[in-house]
C-alpha cells in the first residue's frame, strides 16, 4: 500500500520498519505490523474511536455469525460488481471481520474463475492472492487486533475524514456503518471504482428503541445520493436477532450506545427473558464518476 503522509501529505517510504516522507515525519510499525498515522495533534481525545471493552464485546459477537447473513450480502455484491478489484478499502473496519471475509471471497472467486479458464482444473492447496485488502479505523484497540488476526492484510490507525492514501489508489471499497467524508471518498477512489455502503434501515434495532425510549421512530430512509457517485443498485437485508444466552446479549448490549442508555434493571431484564430485536440494513452499491 502507498500511504501518504498524514501532517504534510507527501508519500511515505517503508525503511525496515518506519515510513518516513521527504520533510523526516516518521510513523513506525507495531509490533503487530500495523501503522498509526493519527498525528497526536490531530487526535479529538486521548482514545478516539470504540474503547477496547466496546472492540471485544463486537469481536465476541460477531464471531458468534448473527451478522455473517450481513457479510455474505456484502461479499456477494463486491463479486458480482467489482469481482477484479485488485486494490481494496475498508473504512471503518474494526477488529477486521469483514474485511477477512471479504479478502476471502474475492480472492476465491478469482481462482475460481482462474481455474474454469485453465487446462488444468486440479485444485490448488492454497487460494492465490489476487486482491490487496487495507483496513482503516480511528481505533487503535480494533486495528491492534485485526493486524495480529489477520496478516495477510495491511491496517493503519487513521481518520476517515483525512485518509493517508494517495489519490485514486482503490478500485473498491466498503463502509459499513462508519461516518466518512465525501471529498476524501471522490479522492482515493479511482474512476469507475465500486463504494458499497451499509447504514441502519427503518427498522433496525426498533425493539431496543421501544426499551429506550417513550416515542420510538424509525431511522430514516437512506437518500442514496454521494457527490461524485451514482447509485447503481439498492436493497434492504432484513432478519431477526435471536438472542438466549446472557453473553451474547451482554456482548450485543456492550457493542452499541445500548448500554450506556439502559439502567441496570432493564439490562438484567433483557439477560433473563431473551432478546428479540429486528435487524434492518440499508445496502447500496455506488460507482465513482
Amino acid at each position: 500500500m502507498q500511504y501518504i503522509c498524514p501532517i504534510c501529505q507527501t508519500e511515505l517510504s517503508l525503511h525496515q520498519k518506519s515510513w518516513h516522507c521527504q520533510n523526516r515525519h516518521q510513523f513506525d510499525c507495531a509490533k503487530e505490523g500495523y501503522v498509526n498515522l493519527l498525528p497526536v495533534q490531530k487526535k479529538n481525545s486521548k482514545d478516539p474511536g470504540d474503547n477496547k471493552e466496546m472492540m471485544l464485546a463486537r469481536r465476541e459477537f460477531l464471531n458468534q455469525g448473527y451478522y455473517e447473513k450481513l457479510s455474505e450480502k456484502v461479499n456477494q455484491l463486491a463479486v458480482k460488481y467489482a469481482a477484479n478489484a485488485q486494490c481494496v478499502l475498508d473504512i471503518g473496519c474494526g477488529e477486521g471481520y469483514y474485511s477477512n471475509r471479504l479478502h476471502s471471497a474475492l480472492n476465491e472467486n478469482s481462482a475460481l474463475n482462474a481455474s474454469n479458464n485453465s487446462l488444468d482444473t486440479a485444485p490448488k492447496a492454497n487460494v492465490e492472492q489476487t486482491c490487496h485488502l487495507q483496513g482503516l479505523d480511528i481505533s487503535k484497540s480494533a486495528i491492534r487486533y485485526a493486524s495480529k488476526r489477520y496478516p495477510q492484510m495491511d491496517f493503519c490507525v487513521a481518520s476517515a475524514y483525512e485518509m493517508p492514501f494517495s489519490a485514486s489508489a482503490f478500485d473498491l471499497a466498503i463502509r459499513i456503518y462508519a461516518p466518512s467524508k465525501v471529498e476524501e471518498l471522490q479522492r482515493v477512489l479511482k474512476k469507475g471504482a465500486i463504494l458499497i455502503t451499509v447504514a441502519p434501515g427503518p427498522m433496525h434495532h426498533f425493539a431496543m428503541k421501544k426499551i429506550i425510549y417513550s416515542e420510538p421512530k424509525p431511522h430514516d430512509e437512506a437518500k442514496a445520493q454521494i457527490e461524485g457517485f451514482s447509485c447503481l443498485h439498492q436493497e434492504r437485508l432484513q432478519y431477526r436477532l435471536e438472542l438466549s444466552k446472557v453473553v451474547d446479549i451482554e456482548n450485543f448490549l456492550n457493542m452499541t450506545p445500548y448500554a450506556w442508555k439502559l439502567t441496570a434493571e432493564q439490562k438484567a431484564e433483557i439477560s433473563n427473558q431473551g432478546l428479540s430485536c429486528e435487524l434492518d440494513f440499508s445496502i447500496e452499491i455506488h460507482i465513482r464518476n
